[in-house]
């Protein structure tokens, strides 16, 4: 995040912010000048930009692809304070709302830490506010039926917040999740939005995944994300489902409609899955006098070439066979799969039939 003269910040660790008057880049100290005219020297770690205005659509441009610095030194236990009111200078700076109204989007976003080390990085969650909303939020987590609120407090309209650095024995705690949230706008009126209470799973696996944590339009970096509003609107089907009585079901079986004769709908006829090895020494006879940049280029050839031949059967799994490695190839493969095939689905293959050597691509 490179801040310059005329951006509009707020301070990461305290109240308030303003606008950016000097930057000395040999110290890297900006000084912001707030509502009331004084000059507040502050380093620029310890701000964060804030929306700004496009001047066509005189609509705020939201910025959350940078993630706020954070001491290697916080952890869990340590709780952040509870505020009971939203606080404000003398001359509250003005929220601008953006187009999406009166819309309520709020999730969670998991980084690892060393994103090259996943058996071993602690990872940070953080919340993302993305509405016109203040958000009073708890969050909640619970092992063996011990639950404990491990951050609480209130978020502003369209921003992040940093809520917890999570080390790897802390894992399992995550898992399980209950997220609460109270919105509310200041000043004005405005729709009421449903109060979220929502009990969220996640498969602690996840973590160690590195197709886990993928491009979004959010943040530069990769990111695990979870949306809230929609992990409780599942919540809520299933309640429902939980609702209906054996006799609204037994009523439901034997009742017929009029509905015609079914229309018969020949579904395409998908191949077992096809496995691929792509060892050199399973392509050419002899690698001799071959550098390992064609050898590389070799096994991709072959890669491409039976993606393109299936490339019209919807649903065909094919396993690469790539090995372990010093992880070259895997690496290209994820590359292309990511870019020139971004609409298949890949994960690992089976772990007790592949090991780590392989890849599941599915084409979609």
């Amino acid at each position: 995040m490179i801040i310059k003269k005329g951006d509009n910040v707020r301070f990461l660790n305290a109240v308030g912010g303003g606008v950016v008057v000097r930057v000395d880049e040999a110290t890297k100290m900006v000084y912001v000048e707030d509502a009331d005219g004084f000059e507040i020297p502050v380093s620029e770690r310890e701000c964060v930009l804030i929306a700004s205005i496009n001047k066509e659509t005189n609509f705020p441009i939201k910025d959350f692809s940078s993630k706020p610095k954070v001491s290697n030194e916080l952890k869990i236990s340590e709780q952040p304070e509870i505020k009971t009111s939203v606080q404000v200078k003398n001359k509250p700076e003005e929220i601008i709302e953006t187009p999406d109204g009166d819309k309520l989007t709020a999730l969670l976003a998991f980084f690892p830490v060393d994103i090259k080390q996943l058996q071993t990085t602690s990872y940070e969650c953080y919340l993302l506010n993305d509405s016109n909303y203040f958000l009073y939020y708890n969050v909640i987590n619970g092992e063996n039926e011990v639950w404990k609120s491990v951050a609480n407090g209130i978020i502003e309209p369209n921003m992040q917040e940093l809520l917890a650095e999570i080390h790897k024995e802390e894992l399992s705690a995550w898992e399980h999740l209950r997220i609460q949230l109270l919105s509310f706008k200041q000043g004005k009126s405005y729709t009421p939005q449903t109060v979220i209470d929502s009990n969220l799973k996640i498969n602690a696996v996840k973590f160690y995944k590195l197709h886990s944590f993928t491009e979004n339009d959010y943040f530069d970096e990769p990111a695990m994300l979870i949306d809230i509003n929609s992990e409780k609107e599942k919540e809520v089907e299933i309640q429902k489902m939980k609702d209906i009585s054996p006799e609204e079901i037994k009523l439901a079986m034997f009742q017929k409609e009029d509905t015609g004769r079914p229309r018969i709908v020949k579904r395409p006829q998908v191949s077992e899955i096809i496995e691929v090895d792509l060892h050199i020494n399973e392509l050419l006879d002899s690698t001799s006098g071959m550098s390992n940049g064609e050898m590389l280029q070799c096994q991709l050839d072959k890669f491409h070439a039976v993606l393109d031949e299936n490339k019209n059967r919807k649903g065909q799994k094919i396993v690469f066979i790539h090995g372990k490695g010093e992880g070259v190839l895997r690496t290209e493969i994820e590359k292309q799969l990511k870019t020139r095939y971004k609409t298949y689905y890949f994960q690992d293959a089976s772990f007790r039939e592949y090991g780590f050597g392989a890849t599941l691509v599915t084409i979609k």
